[in-house]
């Protein structure tokens, strides 16, 4: 008498997040490309029902309290994998900005474990023509009346960040970890069956 898993739906579901991550992170470096991609009202759309769609797709398929707990794990991935294409997004053009304003904002977490507070730093920017008109970051590059480079994207489809600061792998490697524990539920939800072999 042996033990073996059988293939079907649950090890099929253990894959979702990474086909799931590949055409969220190829259809966001699309839209972050420039002129052949489409709008930007159409690529949120059409990025917020993909992502409700495999993560609905994979609670229902993985059940139970894992698959609600892998279905955030992997809307989060997913996120940070949108996060990822952004920054890794071509940012052509330059400019010298002078900081107009700098506002701060503390988002902070609840909940036994959480991660500490994070400070938001956004700066208001007056910019040749106008653009960019802020820049935000996780620490403060600049205070009021100083000039700072900004990269950003002519066509106005990938956020502006400070020159030689992007940063795709952060999100990355955050996005890489949570779409393997969402694997790792799925993958653990495999139902065994015996087959008989005397």
């Amino acid at each position: 008498m042996t033990e073996m898993v059988r293939p079907g739906p649950r090890t099929a579901t253990a894959a979702l997040p990474v086909l799931a991550a590949g055409a969220v992170y190829a259809g966001a470096s699309w839209c972050f490309a420039g002129s052949s991609a489409p709008s930007g009202a159409l690529a949120l759309v059409g990025g917020a029902v993909l992502v409700l769609g495999v993560c609905a797709a994979y609670s229902v398929l993985v059940g139970g309290t894992g698959g609600l707990f892998g279905a955030l794990l992997l809307a989060l991935g997913l996120l940070l994998a949108v996060a990822a294409a952004d920054q890794a997004a071509a940012r052509t053009a330059t400019a010298t900005c002078a900081v107009r304003e700098v506002r701060t904002r503390v988002q902070s977490s609840a909940g036994e474990g959480a991660p500490p507070a994070r400070t938001v730093y956004r700066f208001l920017l007056d910019c040749p023509g106008g653009y960019p008109a802020e820049l935000k970051e996780d620490r403060p590059v600049a205070e009021r009346g100083q000039r700072i480079r900004v990269a950003f994207d002519p066509a106005h489809r990938a956020s502006p960040e400070l020159q030689g600061r992007t940063r795709p792998w952060k999100a990355g490697l955050w996005a890489a970890a949570l779409l393997a524990l969402s694997t790792v539920i799925a993958w653990a939800k495999r139902r065994p069956y015996r087959e008989d072999r005397t």
